[in-house]
């Protein structure tokens, strides 16, 4: 080292603490169903065409839906993503009014979502 030149310091290293192995996979979130219940005023074809345009149906698995809506009270009529089944239930629920009936029914459907197991 000649006169002119700056001794130079050794850079110093910070101790690093050893961090236990976590799982970087991503955790799947439970799925979601939405649920369609029955009422006595809303006409079959109504809810038909509203699980049609809603949740992808074809008229044969809507009418069934309908029907089990019908006779057990309830139906899951759509499950996936916590996001898409709340859509799914505001769709259902902004449908609009029901001109089948006899008188048009202007209330929405009764729809809630729920986890599944």
């Amino acid at each position: 080292m000649n006169e002119f030149q700056a001794p130079v310091e050794e850079p110093v290293l910070a101790a690093t603490t050893a961090r236990p192995a976590t799982d970087a996979r991503p955790r799947l979130l439970p799925p979601f169903a939405v649920v369609m219940l029955n009422d006595d005023l809303h006409t079959f074809e109504y809810v038909v065409q509203a699980l049609c345009r809603i949740c992808g149906h074809n008229r044969v698995q809507a009418f069934r839906m309908a029907l089990q809506i019908h006779e057990q009270g309830r139906a899951i009529v759509w499950s996936g993503s916590k996001e898409v089944a709340e859509l799914k239930r505001d769709q259902i629920k902004g449908f609009g009014v029901d001109h089948f009936a006899l008188h048009p029914v202007t209330f929405p459907m009764g729809v809630h979502i729920e986890p599944l197991p």
